[in-house]
């Protein structure tokens, strides 16, 4: 459940938001292509060439040339907007289904909630419990768990009698439920909490780093942050430390991006590499994770952005500013978004009240109080 907890923390972070508005309306600048008119309530990236956009408190799907493929006309959507395995999950006041990419019902809206796809299952609730169906919206594994959570590397979590352990795709238990919370697999091992405590153990359950921990995040490039004392460290797959517990807790620490860490010590932050080094001196008032070859980060109260040798490539002078994606990053000036490329090169001038990133070619974007989305 930790990676749920942060995929809905980057999923806030992701949505860069602002309350103020120009003088009468805002056009975009000329440079902006404007894919999708700016009529819809609230947006969300494109994923497998469709996007989730809601109007009229009502969500549908849109594709990249702005045709709205599947009508706002659903209740609403869980627990994420993506569309997975070329199904999407809605709701309508029959309960949750799903639709393939061309608006047909491919399985009944007929369950009280439903997980996204995922290696070719789907987590449904019916009459409070839950279970798994395939694609063919056959029921594979009965609605008999309290909880469930999506399959990965062939194994899913469920929680029974407030137990967890895991199950494979034919409903077999394969790992006792005898955790008092457990987390979905990434890169091999899975984080379980045991007399209170968390470590990991592998797919035949063995526990390989003791549970010793007072939370941990998922591994991801090799390591995982373990809080110990209120204070994060990381380890390596054999639960080796290669920095001990020392930083603060603060978001986005916890995991390594492009063979980076985020850290913070005494409202300072900086970068450890893979060996536990300091190698962007803890300076800045803030920072991002590294994507594309450069962090943002803070100082003085402005954001600019550095590369893996500390390096300020771009200089501290916007007031937000959002991590590079498909070449480009939002930046925020005088109130207004736009995007830069990595020369820090203006691509799109701020017009824009809110955006998000570039993905799939394409970034939602708000003018005038409505979301629509931009090329480059």
């Amino acid at each position: 459940m930790l990676s749920v907890l942060r995929g809905v923390c980057l999923l806030a972070c992701a949505l860069i938001s602002l309350a103020v508005y120009a003088q009468g309306p805002a056009v975009p600048p000329p440079s902006a292509k404007v894919i999708v008119p700016f009529t819809y309530e609230t947006v969300y990236s494109f994923q497998g060439g469709l996007a989730l956009v809601k109007r009229d408190k009502k969500y549908g799907y849109v594709d990249q040339t702005g045709r709205e493929v599947i009508p706002c006309k659903y209740e609403s959507y869980f627990p994420t907007e993506g569309i997975t395995e070329n199904l999407v999950c809605l709701a309508d006041d029959d309960g949750f289904g799903f639709l393939d990419k061309t608006g047909k019902t491919a399985i009944a809206f007929e369950w009280d909630q439903a997980w996204p796809f995922a290696e070719g299952m789907a987590a449904v609730r019916f009459d409070d419990k839950w279970g798994y169906i395939d694609t063919t919206g056959r029921h594979v594994i009965s609605c008999r768990y309290e909880f469930t959570l999506p399959f990965s590397m062939g194994l899913a979590v469920v929680m029974l009698n407030e137990k967890h352990g895991f199950v494979d795709k034919t409903g077999r238990v394969v790992i006792p439920l005898q955790y008092e919370e457990a987390d979905s697999f990434s890169e091999g091992l899975a984080a379980v909490q045991l007399n209170k405590r968390y470590g990991f153990i592998d797919k035949a359950g063995r526990e390989v780093i003791a549970c010793k921990y007072d939370l941990v995040e998922p591994f991801t490039e090799g390591f995982a942050g373990v809080e110990t004392n209120h204070k994060l460290g990381y380890i390596d797959r054999t639960g080796k430390e290669i920095a001990p517990p020392k930083y603060d807790l603060d978001f986005p620490g916890g995991r390594f991006a492009e063979g980076m860490a985020v850290v913070c010590l005494n409202h300072k932050w900086g970068f450890i590499d893979q060996n536990g080094q300091e190698v962007v001196p803890l300076t800045y008032t803030g920072a991002g994770d590294f994507q594309e070859g450069k962090a943002r980060v803070q100082l003085n109260g402005k954001w600019g952005y550095i590369d893996k040798t500390g390096q300020l490539v771009i200089p501290l002078r916007y007031a937000k500013a959002g991590s590079f994606s498909e070449g480009l990053a939002a930046v925020q000036l005088d109130g207004k978004w736009g995007f830069i490329d990595k020369d820090g090169r203006e691509v799109i001038p701020p017009a824009y009240e809110s955006v998000l990133s570039f993905s799939g070619g394409y970034a939602a974007a708000k003018l005038n109080g409505k979301w629509g989305f931009i090329g480059k």
